[in-house]
């Protein structure tokens, strides 16, 4: 079975790499690449799977999911420039990706144990853009 939560932040970023040019980094990054850097109001879907607890009906207590998702991802990112603020953006790039594998390094070790694990954390940079991560697994329902 499969649970999900959805979480919302604001942050701000720059993609770009110190060692190249500006026009290196606006080729590779597009308008991504300006060094006053731009915002997006992302939306994060994290999915555990396991089986529900005899007693208890549940997975995980949603309430719980929550909470771990505010203090571990909302938050360390919410109204933050990524670059500056949150490491390890301070040496790598916050592509979307690697903003999906950052959270994944922060949630693994809360949600994962003997009953259920993190499946997948996806997150939305816009509407009509999102990163699934799996741990480095390929992602699958």
């Amino acid at each position: 079975m499969l649970i999900t939560r959805k979480v919302e932040f604001s942050a701000s970023h720059v993609c770009r790499l110190p060692q190249l040019s500006e026009q290196e980094n606006r080729e590779l990054f597009g308008l991504a690449a300006n060094p006053n850097g731009h915002g997006h109001n992302y939306v994060l879907e994290v999915s555990l799977e396991g089986e529900p607890d005899a007693v208890t009906g549940m997975v995980l207590d949603l309430k719980e999911l929550k909470e771990i998702l505010m203090r571990q991802v909302v938050e360390p990112y919410d109204h933050r420039f990524l670059n500056y603020e949150v490491p390890p953006f301070d040496h790598v790039v916050p592509t979307t990706e690697n903003i999906a594998r950052d959270i994944w390094q922060r949630l693994e070790p809360h949600l994962t144990d003997s009953r259920r694990r993190l499946h997948t954390v996806r997150v939305y940079e816009t509407p009509d853009l999102y990163v699934d991560y799996c741990g480095g697994e390929p992602c699958s329902a």
